[in-house]
């Protein structure tokens, strides 16, 4: 069965502008008020007031009056949208204010329809949000219902025309037209409307309406697309209230990235860089990246590297806001396992490094790394980034893992190679010529065993007729 859930934002102009509740905050559209807070409606202020009268009703106190940002709203829903895609894949933004949530095919997940709610209440009082919950076997209706009591919005047992019988038709802005005529007519709720027969309805209001109230009801079909996930991710928390100390912002950094990496593991990406904004009071913004060895989407590892960060940053200004970018984002990758990290063991090798170099810097910190070179004193190598995965294949696996700086040349007594006893050749051999162009070199490469198991790299110079050390394996 097909359940939705529909997130009304009514103060969503406001909270994407401005959510200090220290002053009287009033958000305007054609010089009337849209929207006003807490403080401007203790005032007295409401919607559709000229700025005149909220300015003599404020009176001496502090006010700010801002003017609606239709585009900051759009970013505001988008982030909402990312959000509530980890709660649910189905979705879609509606009228600019409201998120549309399918969570019919996600209950047995949660266990039930009351601990999903839970999950998407404690979701937004994370974010500053409020909202109108509303539940419904359409989405339209679901919306109609966000304007109902809270009771009646959330009865979602109860038979859907008794809940939406009681809403007033001047809901139905999209259908002035209609609306105005049964008005007319002494019919002001979706209630006396739906009472009547269809056929006399549709001769009256048209066929648009008629539509419109089947796609309510569930009786036609309603397509939307639903939301896909950007190939960017970024999120802002706002305080609402200065921050001066470094500590202060921890808690808001940790839920930015447990939001990120739920998103990364969403879409399964994962990333390599972040970047913070730190947004002051004086509305200067102050960049911090934090860079990893590899790409991954664990929060806390994050979180400890920016922590390393934060350690070095002495704040300006005020802090009244955070903003969290991500835009290099990568499909994910198994993970690899190497020589220092076993599966028992809790911190990675990459994590070790990420941290050193926080602390240290990017060039303090070197790997080993192999290049595409015949000769194998050339192809060993060290960088400060992650060393690509020259050389692969079966023979990299013949390889020791300490080359000596020079060869050094071995003893042949009685046909036998010595160094520090008999030396028996049990691989090989691996014929390696390069450098014909300058100095020729032609190797036929052996691995041999000593008298006491340990294992050898070794070579015969074709050229000068000799054997050579050239390596130890571990």
């Amino acid at each position: 069965m097909s359940l939705w859930l529909c997130l009304r934002f009514h103060l969503l102009p406001l909270k994407c502008l401005e959510r200090t509740e220290e002053r009287a905050v009033v958000v305007l559209e054609k010089q009337r008020v849209l929207r006003a807070n807490d403080c401007a409606a203790a005032a007295g202020v409401r919607e559709g007031m000229k700025p005149a009268t909220v300015r003599a009703l404020v009176g001496d106190d502090p006010l700010q009056l801002l003017e609606r940002d239709t585009a900051a709203e759009a970013r505001c829903l988008q982030q909402l949208c990312c959000w509530a895609y980890s709660i649910t894949p189905s979705l879609h933004s509606w009228h600019g204010d409201c998120l549309q949530l399918e969570i019919g095919s996600c209950l047995a997940l949660y266990r039930g329809l009351p601990p999903l709610l839970e999950e998407v209440r404690r979701g937004l009082a994370s974010r500053g949000f409020s909202a109108c919950f509303a539940l419904a076997p359409t989405p339209k209706a679901a919306w109609l219902l966000s304007f109902a009591d809270e009771a009646d919005a959330l009865a979602a047992e109860t038979p859907l025309e008794q809940r939406l019988a009681s809403l007033p038709l001047t809901l139905l802005q999209e259908h002035t037209g209609p609306v105005d005529s049964l008005r007319r007519a002494g019919l002001h709720t979706l209630g006396d409307i739906l009472a009547l027969p269809k056929a006399a309805l549709g001769r009256r209001c048209g066929k648009a309406f008629i539509t419109f109230l089947q796609q309510v009801l569930g009786k036609q079909e309603e397509l939307h697309p639903d939301y896909q996930p950007s190939s960017r991710f970024d999120d802002e928390y706002w305080f609402g209230y200065e921050v001066k100390a470094n500590d202060e912002l921890q808690p808001a950094m940790q839920l930015l990235l447990q939001s990120l990496c739920k998103f990364l593991r969403n879409t399964q990406l994962q990333t390599a860089e972040i970047c913070w904004q730190l947004i002051g009071i004086d509305h200067s913004l102050r960049k911090l990246q934090v860079r990893s060895t590899s790409s991954h989407s664990d929060w806390k590892s994050w979180f400890s590297l920016t922590l390393i960060h934060l350690d070095r940053l002495e704040l300006q200004t005020g802090v009244e806001g955070i903003a969290l970018e991500c835009s290099e984002l990568r499909t994910g990758d198994l993970d690899n396992l190497d020589l220092f990290n076993p599966r028992k063991q809790k911190e990675p090798l990459a994590s070790l490094l990420d941290r050193l170099r926080s602390r240290l810097g990017l060039q303090a910190v070197e790997q080993v790394g192999c290049r595409d070179e015949h000769l194998p004193e050339h192809a060993l190598h060290t960088c400060s980034e992650r060393p690509a995965g020259g050389n692969a294949g079966a023979k990299s696996l013949q390889r020791p893992f300490w080359l000596m700086p020079q060869p050094q040349q071995l003893e042949r007594r009685q046909n036998a190679l010595h160094w520090q006893g008999r030396l028996e050749l049990i691989y090989g051999p691996e014929r390696i010529e390069d450098n014909w162009w300058q100095q020729p070199v032609s190797r036929d490469y052996y691995i041999a065993r000593g008298h006491h198991g340990e294992h050898y790299w070794v070579f015969r110079d074709r050229l000068a007729r000799a054997w050579f050390m050239h390596g130890i394996f571990a």
